[in-house]
């Protein structure tokens, strides 16, 4: 399916690491914007069509509205005939004015959007909408939210992938609850809202979860269908999958790497404890003393994933996070001193990256320093193609997921690939 980056971007700065992070990263967030723009595409990619292949055929998914009066849609049908273009599924969404029909359609392979799309438009249709699809899209409407649904009941982590599923392209931003529960939560109803293009949903914690869809307005059926999920999720509660896995370093010390989450906040802290200052800096390229703010939401599984090493005594010794930001996803590690250069980085990046590439994402990327040998070696030891790019003293280092094979994610609750 031709699809641009599904962004799932973090939340307000007082969730986020502190002023002293957002100037660091703020050169790696422009150069990304200028290298990668988010604007949906047209109804047609513009690029040249393929050599048609004979018996070939190709998958659309379109979205057109017509008016609810009978034989709008036997017109419709009858158009999509003419050109050899077969219906393999149907969802209709009753508007106020006129019905929204969403078809899954397959045509000749030489058969571009826009003829599709004039053809449609002279049956009735407006306000036309197509892109390519998958076999992915075969699956009924009704199979895949019951999927997302089970998904999302094993792990809360799971809660933004699955509304990025059901919605396609857009935008998720989560906004937390005031500290302290105090204080009115502005943007959403406890019912939610739905404005065209935009749906607030009230998040499982309290807070706001918004979603955007410029290129195309949500319809009430859609919007039932996130807000269902959403609460699904905060009927369930803290939720993490029970798997871990026990592996042996190089030097024969039995170490074990299981799943994490807010729970584990009081255990984080202690081991920032035992960590230097130096690695602290290293982690979290600001002021040692605000390193612990940020573990609320590193550890938050509406934001990522995170991993967690521990010793036989139980003893929490390294953190691994993958964090949701679309495709360029981010991972981030912080190992306790005494267990550096000893695999327990290398181990936890592999799995985090078999994690990425099941959820789908085609690229991650570490922001480090030039001085953070240890995180340098660990993205090359990955085998991936790399990426270096630096602004103003920050490394950024992207890992192309295409051709990664997952090795180590599994009992660890990695999700399900789109």
């Amino acid at each position: 399916m031709t699809r641009e980056v599904t962004q799932v971007t973090h939340p307000d700065a007082d969730c986020r690491p502190a002023a002293s992070w957002r100037r660091v990263t703020a050169a790696f967030h422009a150069w990304r914007t200028r290298r990668q723009e988010h604007a949906p595409p047209t109804s047609d990619t513009g690029s040249p069509a393929p050599e048609p292949v004979p018996g070939a055929n190709t998958l659309w998914r379109m979205r057109t509205t017509v008016q609810d009066e009978p034989g709008s849609l036997a017109a419709l049908c009858g158009a999509l005939a003419g050109l050899r273009v077969d219906i393999l599924s149907l969802q209709t969404h009753p508007l106020a004015a006129g019905t929204v029909d969403e078809f899954l359609l397959r045509g000749p392979a030489g058969l571009s959007a826009s003829e599709v799309t004039t053809a449609v438009e002279s049956a009735g249709g407006t306000d036309t909408w197509i892109e390519r699809a998958d076999a992915h899209d075969l699956v009924d409407a009704p199979t895949r939210v019951l999927g997302l649904a089970a998904r999302t009941a094993l792990d809360a982590a799971e809660l933004p992938l699955a509304l990025r599923q059901l919605l396609g392209r857009c935008t998720i931003r989560s906004r937390p609850a005031p500290a302290g529960g105090s204080g009115a939560m502005e943007g959403a109803p406890v019912e939610g809202a739905l404005d065209d293009t935009v749906m607030r949903l009230r998040g499982p914690e309290g807070g706001v979860i918004t979603v955007e869809r410029p290129y195309l307005p949500f319809t009430p059926t859609e919007f039932a269908r996130a807000r269902a999920l959403v609460e699904l999720d905060a009927r369930l509660g803290p939720r993490l999958p029970h798997g871990r896995d026990v592996f042996t370093l190089a030097e024969g010390s039995d170490i074990t790497v299981r799943r994490a989450d807010t729970r584990d906040l009081e255990a984080a802290r202690t081991m920032h404890e035992r960590c230097s200052a130096r690695t602290l800096k290293l982690r979290y390229h600001g002021p040692v003393g605000d390193a612990d703010r940020y573990l609320n939401h590193l550890l938050s599984p509406r934001y990522g994933r995170t991993l967690a090493v521990q010793t036989a005594s139980g003893r929490i010794v390294g953190l691994g996070h993958l964090l949701w930001d679309g495709d360029e996803t981010e991972v981030a590690l912080l190992v306790e001193d005494t267990w550096q250069r000893r695999g327990v980085g290398a181990e936890l990046l592999s799995r985090l990256v078999a994690m990425a590439v099941e959820a789908g994402c085609s690229s991650v990327y570490a922001v480090t320093q030039a001085s953070n040998t240890a995180m340098v070696a660990a993205m090359r030891g990955l085998g991936l193609p790399l990426d270096y790019q630096v602004e103003e003293g920050t490394l950024v280092i992207t890992a192309r997921l295409r051709e990664a094979v997952v090795t180590s994610a599994e009992g660890l609750g990695s999700a399900s690939a789109p």
